[in-house]
């Protein structure tokens, strides 16, 4: 537990103390193995940090030890790691932002399981150029989460928003929407909130968007809280702190049709043959959407 791995990456040193550190002890999984996977993904993951604001789920003990979320840049972070100061109500926050694979590596050396990120960027916080739809079960029936996936991407066709699907490594599901970024944080959110209204009205047995678990019964929750100013998304290939270290995966649209699987089909131990594969992204538009005629079309079906 006290040894300390050197490792090179984006022209810097990054040393992984006490490497043997068991993060998922009933597992075995070490702070060098965290190391190791996001040094494996950070090819894939990177593209999706850039610009980000991060908060940070930490856990120096361990999964089992507690956890706490970190937004605010500790100042014995390195100089070279990037940040961004950005408003909050009363006064600011300077966050880190994950823009290369030395800043991976030395946030694993800190625990940090799982990253989170903003759906805006550091440039222009206020306005997104991601929307996410979370698809929360009630269980961990993930057929459940499968069909609502599939309402979700009929009704994401019939506006004519391209979206593309993640598991997130704990329950759900997300579909995440590229924008443009000319579109604010309240504007994109009450977007979603009614595209989510339309869901639950075609399903009312199958689907819910009351945020209070009680009235939701046996129904999946439409989430769409996240698009906000300052709130976060589980980021593409992060660890969640859960036994096994399952990861939040990007996947197809067409893999949602397979009955096995499941919110934590993916490990940090079986990623590598995922990796070996092409991105499941790879045909999603590499430019962002605007609202503007998606919010016509979705007036008609209102």
């Amino acid at each position: 537990m006290t040894g300390t791995e050197t490792l090179r990456a984006s022209g810097r040193t990054v040393e992984i103390k006490r490497a043997g550190k068991e993060l998922f002890p009933a597992d075995g999984i070490t702070k060098g193995d965290l190391a190791a996977y996001y040094r494996a993904v950070a090819g894939r993951m990177l593209p999706h940090l850039r610009g980000r604001p991060l908060m940070l789920e930490r856990h120096p003990d361990g999964i089992g030890g507690g956890r706490f979320m970190q937004k605010d840049t500790p100042d014995h972070f390195p100089e070279w790691i990037h940040r961004a100061e950005l408003a909050k109500e009363d006064g600011t926050v300077t966050y880190p932002v994950r823009d290369d694979l030395a800043t991976l590596l030395y946030l694993a050396d800190q625990a940090c399981v799982t990253p989170h990120r903003w759906l805006s960027r550091a440039d222009r916080p206020d306005h997104p150029d991601r929307l996410v739809f979370d698809l929360d079960p009630p269980g961990d029936d993930f057929e459940q989460v499968r069909e609502a996936a599939g309402f979700l991407h009929a009704l994401l066709d019939e506006l004519d928003l391209p979206g593309v699907p993640m598991t997130t490594g704990s329950r759900g599901l997300h579909v995440v929407v590229a924008l443009d970024r000319r579109t604010a944080f309240d504007e994109v959110r009450a977007f979603a909130r009614d595209a989510a209204g339309v869901l639950a009205d075609r399903h009312p047995d199958r689907l819910t968007t009351a945020a209070r678990k009680q009235a939701r019964g046996d129904r999946l929750y439409l989430d769409v809280q996240r698009n906000a100013y300052g709130q976060t998304a589980v980021a593409p290939y992060a660890v969640r702190a859960l036994p096994g270290a399952p990861v939040a995966a990007p996947v197809s649209w067409a893999e949602l049709d397979d009955p096995g699987l499941t919110a934590r089909r993916w490990t940090v131990s079986t990623i590598e043959d995922r990796l070996g594969e092409d991105d499941p992204w790879r045909e999603a538009p590499r430019r962002g959407r605007s609202l503007t005629a998606a919010h016509r079309r979705l007036a008609k079906l209102s």
